[in-house]
């Protein structure tokens, strides 16, 4: 996957997550898709780096929206 494809990915991941928790601002969610995204800066093999990223935002967006 080249960097434009996984920009493009990870813009969608934002969008849905946005829709997912609507409580969230759009500052939180970017937040938390770029601590994931950090997460996995060293990783060679991206292909799976949305999806990985999507996850772990959305577990971390749950627990912020639950407390």
């Amino acid at each position: 996957m080249n960097t434009a494809e996984e920009a493009r990915q990870l813009s969608q991941v934002a969008v849905r997550l946005l829709n997912k928790f609507p409580a969230a601002s759009r500052e939180a969610v970017g937040t938390a898709v770029g601590e994931a995204v950090a997460q996995f800066a060293g990783c060679p093999i991206r292909d799976f780096v949305p999806l990985l990223v999507e996850r772990a935002a959305t577990v971390k967006l749950g627990s912020l929206l639950a407390a």
